[in-house]
């Protein structure tokens, strides 16, 4: 009874501080600044990009409007890549390989935009050298590798955060508030989903450490648990449905990761949630619909229900019941009201998922505190190997990492 009490007392707590009253700088490593982004001071973080493929059409064009961020240099093993990128975004530097990127023009923060097998690798290898490090997801393959990666950055006084940055979107700032204003009541359930038909220009997705959990799923249980707190345990079922799969340049290859996966996490106090993804979801039908209009998170609680609708990484607005109001429905955060929605975008523009590079450039720039933390992403990294634990063994697994959010803004 003592530890049952004692994790509903800290689920409670975690909702309050991930919801606007708590702050973690000690977790960041940047000073706490204000919330709002700060004017341009003329000072810059100098930036590196490795990884030109199709990520990086969204990523540097980012980057290139961000007022703190000064492109130094791309880099990719395909050299034709990294100079085709620096050349339309005017990028001094360009390299064929990361050694040397490493040894040539200098730079602050490396921007891993590779092949997700290769970032732990990398990103090791850019803190050795004394860069900090915005990473895709996943950071690292597992939470050893991924605790490695964090002891290193502190030893050498630099930083690394990773994507997603699911956390920082009005609608997620709204859920959140909602939340810690106790408006839903106790809360009971919730489920997201997130699905395609699965990438056909890349085999990464499908080798060993891939999977459409860390593509696809990763930004549910980024969302999940940063509306909840830490998952407890986990109950997984994962498996193949599509053994093989055509890719574009390389024919028909083997699928050695997951295609299809049911994630069930335990966050304390009675809340359970479940996260379902994978590669073979209909390209038209209702979870990998074009136009993302439809609820892909839902919440019921004692007091209402919640609902996202649009997915997590590009939300579109909250739906909103609750059983005081006689359980209307009403949209909050919406969208395609630009009236009311709040452009607390970077830059000039709406929230975009491709904005955490910018995001930590500015922080490392301003000395603000960033609204993401590489604790949270390593959380994850444990659920997405717990998940392959639990399919694997039959049992339920318990999770050890946890994590605070930075404080985060309500409309």
């Amino acid at each position: 009874m003592k530890n049952e009490k004692a994790e509903s007392t800290n689920r409670r707590v975690f909702i309050q501080r991930s919801a606007g009253v708590g702050a973690v700088a000690a977790l960041s490593g940047v000073p706490t600044g204000q919330a709002a982004a700060a004017e341009p001071s003329g000072k810059k973080t100098k930036v590196g990009v490795i990884g030109c493929g199709s990520v990086s059409r969204k990523y540097l064009p980012h980057l290139k409007s961000c007022p703190f961020v000064e492109l130094v240099s791309t880099c990719d093993i395909i050299p034709q890549r990294s100079k085709t990128a620096a050349a339309q975004y005017k990028v001094p530097n360009h390299y064929p390989h990361i050694d040397k990127m490493l040894a040539g023009a200098a730079f602050d923060l490396l921007v891993d935009l590779t092949d997700m097998q290769e970032h732990y690798r990398l990103n090791k290898q850019a803190l050795e050298a004394g860069k900090h490090v915005w990473s895709e997801k996943p950071m690292a393959n597992d939470l050893a590798g991924g605790q490695e990666l964090l002891g290193l950055a502190k030893k050498k006084g630099v930083h690394i955060w990773g994507a997603p940055t699911v956390v920082m979107s009005p609608q997620f700032h709204f859920m959140a508030k909602t939340l810690r204003e106790g408006k839903l009541g106790r809360v009971a359930a919730a489920h997201a989903s997130y699905g395609n038909a699965g990438p056909s220009w890349s085999r990464f997705f499908y080798d060993k450490n891939g999977g459409s959990m860390p593509d696809l799923g990763v930004y549910n249980l980024m969302t999940l648990t940063g509306l909840f707190g830490p998952a407890r345990s986990v109950v997984a079922m994962l498996s193949t449905v599509t053994p093989t799969r055509d890719i574009r340049g390389k024919g028909r290859i083997k699928v050695e990761a997951e295609d299809n996966a049911m994630v069930l996490m335990d966050h304390g106090d009675g809340a359970i949630s479940h996260m379902q993804c994978g590669f073979n979801y209909h390209k038209g039908g209702h979870h990998a619909a074009t136009n993302q209009s439809h609820h892909t998170i839902s919440i019921t609680a004692t007091g209402g229900s919640m609902y996202l609708a649009g997915y997590d990484w590009a939300p579109h607005g909250v739906d909103l019941a609750l059983r005081a109001q006689g359980n209307k429905i009403v949209r909050h955060v919406d969208a395609k009201n630009t009236n009311v929605y709040p452009r607390t975008g970077l830059y000039g523009e709406g929230y975009s998922w491709q904005q955490g590079a910018s995001h930590v450039a500015e922080c490392l720039a301003t000395g603000k505190q960033p609204e993401v933390s590489a604790e949270h992403a390593l959380h994850v990294i444990e659920i997405m190997n717990a998940a392959r634990e639990s399919q694997r063994t039959g049992k339920r697994i318990a999770i050890k990492s946890r994590f605070t959010l930075p404080a985060v803004k309500g409309p």
